[in-house]
């Protein structure tokens, strides 16, 4: 008997991702596509997953989890630095890291 090959796909794959922020935290929102991507979602993108992703502690992820609307939410803490206000790169708000998590592989 052959084993199935394991399909590797992105977050984008299964769902859309928003960005906000709070200070020096990035906050992720990632809706699912459908229900059916939502369970394999919620499986495959946990807080161990995004730190590792972003690069970050896993201390400083948090993942909460709204299942009757397909959506999970991250807050990275200290991901932005010093903050909206306090940093002159491109892009103190992250919207571009929202889009960082669209290219996440996921196991499916």
């Amino acid at each position: 008997m052959t084993e199935k090959p394991e399909q590797t796909v992105t977050v984008d794959d299964l769902a859309t991702v928003r960005a906000g922020d709070k200070g020096d935290t990035l906050i992720l929102g990632v809706v699912a596509l459908d229900d059916v991507d939502f369970s394999a979602l919620s499986r495959a993108v946990t807080k161990e997953a995004v730190a590792d992703h972003f690069g970050l502690p896993v201390s400083r992820v948090t993942r909460s989890v709204v299942p009757q609307l397909g959506a999970m939410s991250f807050e990275l803490k200290g991901m932005l630095g010093s903050g909206v206000t306090g940093v002159s790169h491109l892009d103190g708000h992250g919207k571009t890291l929202s889009y960082h998590l669209l290219t996440m592989k996921l196991s499916h």
